[in-house]
């Protein structure tokens, strides 16, 4: 009998273990994602409804809920290549280091661990395939920069799919494109949905890249985006397709919104938050998915660490989020459209009200104080009578002055603050469901992120 109960529960403890495995893994890391950019978006999407409060997105839904620490091995603020580098291997890392260790030795990322267990892997990004965050799933350098090196170890890693805006070089000049080398790995390219719907049938390995003609630096931003740009969405459909391609044992997927972060740098609020809705569009998918597999699917959703020190509320026990569906477009593409007006002589400053109410909604749907109207009407005497042209610049964008004080504004108007244009040592945040998914509740180092995803994949 006493055998019989101890068999018994030998079956329970088997039963819940394998009951805890998750055949198909997603990890999306939205880059500089704290949890305020996620309350912003929340709550402005609950201001468009006209009510307080907030309007969940899709992975504000799920069911587990935890924050992060991010804190590098040289820095309380870590850089991408050291957050990614924490959230792809569980070790912590310095500032710059792309999938190595404090002496330089390389780690095995948790793709590599899913790729090792039999699974099939997918690296996917809004900006280049070989950037900080993606290149710490695959690569092994004690630079971040060192992007042809990186772009070199793609292949050799083995995994089935990648997808990006494209493959960036250290010298352009000198490496004029990468892409053979990916080829002579024995991997597919396609430039764009289309081709990709012509290659991926007969493709082992498949790399998917924006149309040739687009910026191979990233995806436009979710603000900016044009009929036929491609989109975080359709990579991530793409990439399950693929995946599921004839019998397969299960999937690792990871899918970086890389934007979330360069738009951050700028402190372009109403960007910020068109790119985090874009994130969850992508994550939506990938829930689809979810409800088809429940018990064999498990999706991770983090940050690799905050950017511009957002905080909500500058004056007041009010805020105005409603007022950033009047921007139209981001920072960097009004900074062009007020280049092509500086084109034009005796640009006067009803042109530049004009445009700017076209592109920000400013007086025509957001009235602005005297204070408002100065700071814009005062870059434009500058940079346009005085002709004292400046740029601002951020890591990832140099824009018009002018086009940095109106996203200031718009900022302003929405009462919402920045403390910086770099990142911070904030929490991120972490949610979770599926299978395994209580293991993400609670309070956490970014470390125990992939070592909780590997125990729940069953990864070597």
């Amino acid at each position: 009998m006493k055998r019989l109960a101890y068999l018994c529960l030998l079956l329970v403890v088997c039963a819940c273990a394998y009951a805890q495995q998750a055949k198909y893994v997603f990890f999306f890391i939205g880059d500089g994602m704290g949890v305020n950019q996620v309350n912003v978006t929340e709550m402005y999407r609950a201001a468009l409804q006209g009510r307080i409060g907030t309007e969940r997105l899709v992975f504000g839904n799920f069911p587990v809920a935890g924050i992060a620490t991010s804190y590098s091995a040289s820095n309380p603020i870590t850089d991408s290549a050291a957050g990614g580098t924490a959230l792809a291997t569980g070790t912590k890392t310095y500032n710059g280091a792309i999938g190595v260790d404090t002496d330089k030795q390389p780690l095995r990322s948790v793709a590599a661990r899913a790729k090792a267990s039999g699974k099939k892997v997918a690296i996917l990004t809004t900006v280049g395939i070989n950037h900080a965050t993606p290149a710490a799933f695959y690569g092994h350098q004690p630079d971040r920069g060192m992007y042809d090196e990186i772009a070199r170890e793609m292949p050799a890693s083995g995994f089935d799919f990648f997808a990006g805006s494209g493959i960036l070089r250290s010298d352009k000049e000198r490496v004029p494109s990468l892409e053979p080398v990916m080829e002579e790995g024995g991997y597919a390219i396609a430039h764009g949905m289309d081709e990709y719907r012509e290659k991926s049938g007969d493709a082992d390995k498949m790399l998917l890249l924006q149309p040739e003609d687009a910026d191979d630096n990233s995806l436009p931003y979710a603000i900016d985006r044009k009929d036929g740009d491609m989109t975080l969405a359709q990579m991530t459909e793409a990439a399950i397709d693929f995946l599921m391609k004839e019998k397969n044992k299960g999937f690792f997927l990871m899918a970086e919104g890389g934007k979330i972060d360069w738009a951050c740098h700028s402190n372009d609020l109403a960007t910020v938050v068109n790119e985090v809705i874009d994130f969850d569009n992508a994550i939506k998918v990938a829930y689809e998915f979810y409800k088809k597999h429940p018990k064999e699917t498990l999706i991770v959703v983090s940050a690799d660490h905050e950017t511009g020190g957002l905080g909500m509320g500058t004056s007041g026990y009010t805020m105005n989020l409603k007022a950033l569906a009047g921007q139209r477009m981001s920072e960097d593409g009004l900074s062009l459209r007020i280049t092509d007006l500086r084109k034009e002589k005796n640009v006067s400053w009803e042109q530049m009200k004009e445009l700017l109410s076209e592109t920000m909604g400013f007086w025509s749907e957001s009235p602005l104080s005297w204070k408002h109207e100065r700071m814009l009407r005062d870059e434009f005497e500058k940079t346009f009578v005085r002709h004292k042209v400046e740029f601002s610049e951020s890591l990832y964008a140099r824009s018009e002055s002018l086009a940095a004080v109106a996203v200031e504004v718009m900022s302003q108007i929405a009462k919402l603050g920045w403390t910086t244009g770099s990142h911070t040592a904030e929490y991120v945040p972490v949610y979770a469901v599926g299978a395994g998914s209580d293991k993400f509740m609670g309070k956490m180092d970014n470390t125990d992120i992939p070592k909780r995803i590997a125990k729940v994949g069953g990864y070597k």
